[in-house]
């Protein structure tokens, strides 16, 4: 089963376009001088590994955004609700 998701990192400063490959996300500069990553992750694993690549390039992740519009359906698990218990 896909768990591919479209995940959208916002990092600090302008990242050097030539990362991009490197990431396996796409690069565009904001006008408020933060970076903005866009790309399909496969799984966590794969998740965890850009993060430890934005690590090791020293720059600062403002924030992590999954985009649920562009999951593949096969990644779409139904809500599970528990019960209410009473407490808290």
């Amino acid at each position: 089963m896909s768990t591919s998701s479209v995940y959208i990192f916002e990092v600090q400063g302008h990242l050097d376009e030539h990362w991009a490959d490197w990431l396996g996300l796409t690069i565009d500069h904001t006008q408020d001088g933060t970076t903005t990553l866009t790309g399909v992750v496969p799984d966590q694993a794969a998740l965890h590994g850009v993060l430890e690549k934005l690590r090791d390039l020293g720059v600062t992740l403002i924030a992590l955004h999954l985009s649920p519009r562009h999951r593949t359906p096969s990644s779409w698990a139904p809500a599970k609700h528990l019960p209410h218990t009473g407490h808290g």
